[in-house]
């Protein structure tokens, strides 16, 4: 009888594994990373929460949302299919077009609010600058994965000219907000690849000396109200610093545990300005309190955690520059959003990453997301040096 029930448990046991690997062959097969894949359905399903209140109930809008999520998750399994080799060789044709599709905004691009940001081609309107987010550290990890690493004095001149050319063209448009995150996109790549402290020291006093000529030359007059109102809101409080005051009221008044979800007074009476895009923070805190901001940011720590992990373990220099540049721009899209919201930021229109509502970001961090599956579940055939330092 003992004989009996060992031999069930074995088979029981052999059949579990048996089971196990036949999933785990499934979504290697199909170049799916779970614990990532999991981070981001937990965020999403987090945004769904979040976003019917912020959209004042609309379950239409719930509904759009979930569709177009769905939409970009799919295009994240498909991104994740292709070898990242595959991407380094078109990283130089995309980057190209996308300069010319930049040109082409500066001249016949449609104007709208004062802003000449998108092309219409008739059956559609893109804002090609939106391109770049994904573009730019695809192109400088390609770069400079080619040369030794750390970079040479002359390949890091080089890799600031390849982020400075779209970065200005943005910036005519005008577009600071989309100009910053592109720049900073492509900056973070060349760091990942080992920027020496010294160009780190140098560019920032470069860029602390810029600020003159920035502020008379480079700024627009409501860009330079946003770093006024961000100094002291309570100036105008009916005007430019009414939406930042409020804002903050809405964050302070959750307090621990929150008002309670569909309850809160500044998102529901509609005193927060776009509160289902770029202030959704703002509805968060105001609802759930302390408590859901903890588990968001649970969520984003589990999200970097995986990518950190999953940059580690790349043996090659393409492979990790990108996987590295890729995470902590998504980072850095985080802390821009609620310092933003916050009043530690200037407004510049940057979206809540994978809760706020919205096509174009979703889009775009998917394919990023997508890119770092690919790396992970690819065969490391190295094309690249695998270590240059």
């Amino acid at each position: 009888m003992v004989l009996k029930l060992m031999n069930d448990i074995d088979k029981n046991t052999l059949g579990q594994v048996n089971t196990n690997k036949v999933q785990g062959t499934f979504f290697t097969r199909h170049h799916v990373d779970v614990p990532l894949l999991l981070g981001l359905f937990l965020a999403l399903c987090f945004s769904l929460f979040v976003l019917y209140s912020a959209s004042g109930q609309e379950i239409d809008m719930v509904i759009r949302h979930i569709t177009r999520t769905c939409g970009a998750f799919l295009l994240m399994i498909v991104v994740a299919q292709i070898p990242p080799r595959i991407y380094s060789k078109l990283s130089i044709h995309l980057y190209i077009i996308g300069i010319i599709l930049l040109i082409l905004v500066e001249l016949f691009g449609d104007i709208s609010k004062g802003a000449q940001r998108w092309l219409n081609l008739g059956f559609v309107r893109i804002q090609p600058s939106e391109i770049f987010k994904v573009v730019m550290p695809l192109t400088v990890a390609t770069f400079l994965a080619r040369s030794t690493l750390p970079p040479k004095f002359l390949s890091t001149i080089f890799a600031f000219m390849i982020v400075g050319g779209p970065t200005v063209l943005i910036l005519m448009q005008p577009d600071l907000g989309t100009a910053t995150l592109v720049a900073v996109a492509g900056v973070i790549a060349i760091f990942v690849a080992g920027l020496s402290w010294w160009w780190i020291i140098a560019g920032a006093g470069a860029a602390a000396g810029a600020i003159p000529l920035m502020w008379n030359f480079v700024l627009h007059d409501y860009q330079k109200q946003r770093v006024f109102t961000l100094i002291d809101p309570s100036s105008d409080p009916l005007g430019a610093g009414y939406h930042i005051i409020q804002s903050k009221i809405a964050i302070g008044s959750g307090g621990m545990f929150g008002k309670g979800w569909l309850q809160g007074s500044q998102s529901q009476l509609d005193f927060l300005p776009e509160p289902h895009t770029d202030f959704i923070f703002a509805v968060l805190s105001e609802e759930t309190g302390l408590v859901g901001f903890l588990i968001l940011m649970a969520i984003y720590c589990f999200i970097i955690g995986r990518c950190v992990l999953i940059t580690l373990n790349t043996k090659d220099a393409f492979e990790r520059i990108l996987c590295g540049s890729f995470t902590f721009t998504f980072m850095f899209y985080v802390f821009v959003n609620i310092g933003m919201v916050s009043g530690i930021l200037p407004v510049v229109g940057v979206p809540l990453p994978l809760i706020s509502y919205g096509g174009t970001a979703m889009v775009t961090l998917t394919i990023c997301f997508g890119m770092i599956m690919s790396i992970h579940t690819h065969k490391k055939t190295s094309f690249f040096k695998k270590d240059n330092q």
